[in-house]
């Protein structure tokens, strides 16, 4: 079968959080539009799941928090969402002795200072903490309204700024000159720089700063860097952009596994209702790895970039009770409830990434924890809630693909399985295996989710849930920018051909913000727009 003339304005491949932002903007705008999406349900990443039988929890299995999707969106779309503020923003126990930790409590300073004060020996490090939030503040209410328009250049954006020794310190220089120069303590530091090795291989003194573009994007959800926790869970965010873009009127087809994308706008797909279709424009929800296979497929030429690589394992359990916790002055429903940081100082995070390099897991493994269902218990049926059940989402860092390449899958899901639980327990007071729930049948219910696992059930390359290196969230000044999907960051070397997925500048985490903006520059191209 051959098509000759587009049956759709825009055929989207992959049917994720993003296409479905794009799919909904499209067709609010009266485009026709067709979402074609490998498994049986839509949402990719950002979806809940169930995964031990007979136990009635949902977890968003592999993203967790929300940070970067704009209130615009929301709106425009009419999300019916509830995103709830945590109080507590992390706790961190001290590795060398964890009786002591640093909790960082957004409703109560004094709590905060007497943490800091029993750790750091006085609250002068509080202080020096503060401050360096509130000297990233700015840039986050500068670059965060810009997320939803056109790139800006770098030079509008510093003026706009006004703060060239901060612009300098996050675009030029590597995270940890920025850390050293404001934070005294190692503990300290390595709180402020997790924030730059989220799902990112790197370290504090990197020179290719790429822990500066991922700590960026950290601290400027919202236009204040605060993370919060979707009621429902990341399934019910899905479930709201999978009812907004069929009530505006798009077509969704689920099990229908792309297999070609032709650089005019055809796109052949299997699965039972296997076919092929055409748009004016295509919107690659995927990653530019699977986009070039796809490319490829078609006979197109293809320069294939290097694949992207991920370097985390995410760890879901499910809890009869939380662990008790060394530290005598924090309560586990106070300390679970906000990120908390384990192993994690700056030295460990540096030397952690060394480790790993030479093929090695660190040991311990660096890892931050939060607990949803303190904050939202909706995702636990009433007999666990009843029981006082909770839920903890581990995620480990600096465990780039590379360490699980040719591995049996299993085997190094074990073996990361385990050495996160080595590294919990040597910041608690009891094993954690002590508090894990069991299903009807006794199996524990934790599992482990690597990089191996992303790219085998949700098609990404290399387990990278960024699609590639982030990229800054601006153009520099003497990039082009006339085409739309040049000035919205979502051009590929074909002109019918745009991202819209992770891979978009400015598209990473669950933020829409790669289908909102392949949206606006889609509707700028099609006849009309």
């Amino acid at each position: 079968m051959t098509v000759t003339r587009p049956t759709h304005d825009v055929v989207i491949v992959g049917g994720g959080h993003n296409a479905l932002v794009a799919a909904a903007y499209l067709a609010r705008a009266g485009r026709s539009v067709v979402v074609l999406e490998r498994l049986d349900h839509t949402g990719g990443a950002a979806v809940s799941e169930s995964p031990w039988a007979g136990v009635s929890a949902r977890l968003s299995r592999y993203s967790y928090l929300v940070s970067l999707l704009p209130a615009r969106i929301v709106d425009d779309l009419g999300l019916r969402l509830t995103l709830r503020r945590r109080r507590y923003s992390s706790y961190t126990p001290d590795p060398t002795d964890p009786a002591r930790g640093v909790l960082v409590d957004t409703g109560d300073a004094r709590v905060t200072d007497a943490s800091f004060h029993r750790t750091a020996g006085s609250t002068a490090e509080a202080d020096r903490y503060r401050s360096r939030s509130a000297r990233v503040t700015p840039l986050a209410r500068t670059v965060f309204p810009s997320m939803t328009e056109p790139l800006p250049t770098a030079s509008a954006l510093r003026a706009a700024l006004g703060d060239d020794a901060l612009w300098d310190a996050i675009t030029a220089r590597p995270l940890g000159t920025l850390l050293r120069d404001s934070l005294e303590s190692d503990l300290v530091r390595g709180i402020a720089l997790t924030d730059g090795l989220i799902g990112t291989f790197s370290h504090a003194d990197d020179a290719s700063l790429r822990q500066n573009r991922c700590y960026l994007y950290h601290v400027i959800g919202g236009g204040t860097g605060d993370w919060d926790v979707p009621v429902g869970g990341m399934g019910h965010v899905t479930a709201e952009l999978d009812r907004a873009a069929r009530d505006a009127g798009a077509e969704i087809r689920t099990g229908a596994p792309v297999t070609s994308v032709s650089p005019d706008g055809e796109v052949r797909y299997g699965g039972t209702d296997a076919g092929v279709v055409a748009g004016r424009l295509v919107l690659a929800a995927v990653g530019p790895a699977v986009l070039d296979h796809l490319l490829a497929a078609a006979g197109a030429d293809v320069q294939r970039a290097p694949e992207p690589e991920g370097a985390q394992v995410k760890v879901n359990m499910l809890l009869r009770r939380l662990p008790r916790l060394h530290d005598r002055h924090v309560a586990p429903a106070a300390a679970f409830a906000g990120t908390f940081h384990v192993n994690e100082t700056m030295t460990q995070l540096n030397t952690a990434y060394t480790e790993a390099v030479a093929g090695r897991i660190p040991e311990p493994l660096p890892a931050e924890i939060y607990c949803h269902s303190l904050t939202d218990p909706s995702i636990l049926g009433a007999e666990l809630q009843e029981a006082g059940a909770q839920t903890l989402t581990l995620f480990g860092l600096q465990v780039p693909h590379r360490l699980l390449d040719g591995s049996d899958p299993d085997a190094m899901r074990a073996t990361l399985l385990a050495a996160a639980e080595r590294s919990l327990d040597s910041v608690l007071a009891e094993p954690l295996a002590d508090c894990i729930w069991e299903t009807p049948t006794g199996a524990p219910c934790i599992e482990a989710r690597t990089t191996a696992d992303l790219e085998e059930s949700l098609g990404m390359t290399g387990g990278d849930i960024f699609h590639g290196p982030l990229s800054w969230a601006w153009r520099e000044d003497e990039a082009d920018a006339a085409s739309p999907a040049e000035a919205w960051g979502v051009d590929t070397a074909h002109s019918r051909i745009l991202r819209c997925g992770s891979s978009a500048a400015r598209g990473g985490a669950v933020s829409g913000l790669g289908g909102h903006n392949a949206a606006m520059a889609a509707l700028a191209l099609l006849p009309g727009g």
